[in-house]
């Protein structure tokens, strides 16, 4: 479908069912080119090859409505390049040099994933937003901080120049503000030579609503009552909390969602995607906070399902990942067993008790019971079918986590002892760890699609980046000596709700170099010597201490050391020792 190039013009391929008839109309070089379509057997599809047609020719479909018999012109719904979502398609050559360099998915148990926003993440003039260009010339920071897998939010043709992406006009197009699909090629490819995945947000359960007029909106003329015609629901199906939703009862919308989320796999080698707020999908009244709501939507269930279906068939080792916040353990079942297909989702059950005890403005209302529970939580008993975060762009638009901890001083040494603190627990709990930009740059104030990252906290704030990079290392097995923070396995041996105090032990297979003890001091408390228990005797090193003055000036470099344990035990834990650490801190240590 769309615009196919190939020796001596393009053949163009379009479904238009209501249309009488349908032309293409293509300029280039100051002229126009006009060329009807003829009508293929398949009901409701258009193509013609026009010869001379080039890569960088604009061009728009030509429809004549049966009514009335007025003409109108659109946007091509495949088209892979345009110049805004109310101007033009652009011809495209499918043809991109990746290259000879090997490159392979990292295992899901290895991913930790940095959710970028292309327009904000590296502003480089001012009043325009960010591009992949510019994202692509900070590759070398990721690389620095450790991150193996970046998470590109919706970059696909919107409404506008700036946007948070999640108002898609043309979903095959890439944001022209952003650049031209080449770059968006490079930006992959060069981020694979430098170990990192990519993964791209797909959002199938709306589109719009803003901008479809020239593109999606009614796009052969017809509808019903105040429909939107052919690619949506034209009764009260349509309505979501942000847009359009499409008609996943036509075959032909299926496959335009199915293609679309193929062209990410195949031609952009994407390594995943993550699909936005699918409760939208598949339920008829949208997303209700907590729980399900409305009528199930069998053609968006099985939607999802096929989709998943595809992509396991063809490329297994690629990762699905699903926004949906209910706890459905149906997302992350296999579709044999009924389920959606999904590897993994994001997790909110360990999203909020997380936040919870940082944003808390006094240690006895912090629950580590509550903690506790969050590092147990997972999915069909794996750890891996969970996406673990404590800040998305949707927290970090209401408000950065520095910010909810200290409103007015982000930067005092409370936002930066507890937000820290939270991010030792999110790099040392079981499942796929993800942040959001900025953290590691202690990044504050509201996010949204204007409030680029402030590239001078690197250096103002370069301790907290350093201890970023430190958990990052520590989650990847970096020194070959956390190798149990890879694993499934987790026991939270140590609660203590009145100092505010839990420890947990982490392993893959188990024995030196795999077990993993955390300990988390959650009050504003020091101790020099804090009893706990261990799973062996011996010495355990410590790797990490969350209080290194090195860190940030302002922490109390309270001495935490390498404890010997010894088999008194404690904790229900065969073997004991002591450890020293600061207040809001965390400690990681291993044999």
């Amino acid at each position: 479908m769309g615009a196919l190039l190939h020796d001596g013009g393009c053949t163009f391929r379009v479904w238009a069912p209501n249309a009488a008839t349908v032309a293409v109309r293509v300029w280039r070089d100051g002229g126009e080119q006009r060329e009807d379509l003829a009508a293929e057997a398949n009901p409701g599809h258009w193509s013609a090859f026009v010869p001379g047609v080039r890569a960088g020719d604009e061009y728009r479909y030509e429809l004549r409505s049966p009514g009335n018999g007025s003409s109108f012109t659109k946007m091509d719904p495949y088209c892979r390049d345009a110049t805004s979502s109310a101007g033009n398609s652009i011809v495209c050559d499918p043809a991109f040099d990746w290259g000879d360099a090997q490159w392979s998915t990292p295992g899901w148990n290895e991913l930790v994933i940095y959710e970028m926003h292309i327009g904000t993440f590296n502003v480089t003039e001012a009043g325009k937003p960010g591009t992949f260009q510019s994202a692509l010339d900070r590759l070398q920071h990721l690389q620095d901080l450790g991150v193996n897998a970046i998470q590109i939010m919706p970059a696909f043709e919107f409404d506008g120049d700036f946007s948070i992406g999640y108002n898609t006009a043309l979903p095959f197009a890439i944001e022209s503000a952003y650049g031209e699909p080449k770059v968006v090629e490079r930006l992959v490819r060069e981020a694979h030579r430098r170990g990192i995945a990519v993964l791209f947000d797909v959002v199938f359960n709306h589109w719009g609503s803003a901008g479809l007029g020239d593109c999606l909106w009614r796009f052969d003329g017809w509808s019903e009552g105040p429909g939107g015609g052919i690619y949506f629901y034209n009764d009260d199906r349509r309505f979501t909390p942000w847009g359009e939703r499409p008609d996943y009862g036509r075959s032909e919308v299926r496959d335009y969602i199915r293609d679309n989320a193929l062209m990410w796999l195949r031609e952009y080698r994407a390594d995943g995607l993550r699909w936005d707020s699918i409760g939208c999908c598949r339920m008829n009244k949208g997303f209700c906070q907590n729980e399900c709501c409305g009528e199930w939507l069998d053609g968006g269930w099985n939607l999802i399902r096929w989709v998943n279906d595809e992509k396991n068939w063809y490329q297994p080792w690629k990762i699905s990942i699903a926004e949906d916040l209910h706890a459905f353990d149906a997302i992350t079942a296999s579709t044999p067993e009924g389920g959606a297909g999904f590897d993994a989702q994001w997790d909110s059950d360990f999203l909020h008790p997380v936040r919870r005890a940082v944003t808390a403005p006094f240690d006895e209302w912090r629950s580590m019971g509550q903690l506790r529970d969050a590092l147990y939580h997972r999915f069909h008993g794996d750890a891996f079918e969970r996406v673990a975060y404590v800040e998305s762009h949707n927290e970090a638009g209401q408000g950065r986590l520095t910010e909810l901890i200290s409103p007015g001083g982000p930067d005092s040494w409370f936002a930066k002892k507890r937000s820290t603190l939270a991010a030792g627990v999110l790099f040392t709990a079981p499942g796929i760890p993800m942040f959001f930009q900025g953290a590691e740059l202690l990044e504050s104030g509201s996010w949204n699609d204007k409030n680029a990252l402030d590239w001078g906290k690197r250096d103002r704030f370069g301790g907290i980046f350093l201890l970023y990079r430190d958990l990052i290392r520590l989650r990847r097995n970096w020194f070959d000596n956390t190798r149990g923070l890879r694993g499934q396995h987790v026991n939270v041996h140590h609660v203590n709700d009145t100092d505010k105090v839990v420890a947990y032990h982490r392993w893959d297979q188990g024995g030196p170099g795999d077990d993993v003890v955390v300990v988390a001091n959650f009050g504003n408390r020091a101790y020099d010597s804090y009893r706990i228990g261990f799973p062996r005797a011996g010495t355990w090193w410590l790797r990490f201490n969350g209080d290194w003055r090195g860190y940030d000036p302002s922490f109390g470099d309270h001495p935490g050391y390498d404890t010997t344990a010894d088999p008194s035990g404690a904790d229900g834990m065969p073997c004991a020792g002591t450890v020293g650490i600061g207040p809001y801190t965390l400690l990681v240590l291993s044999q």
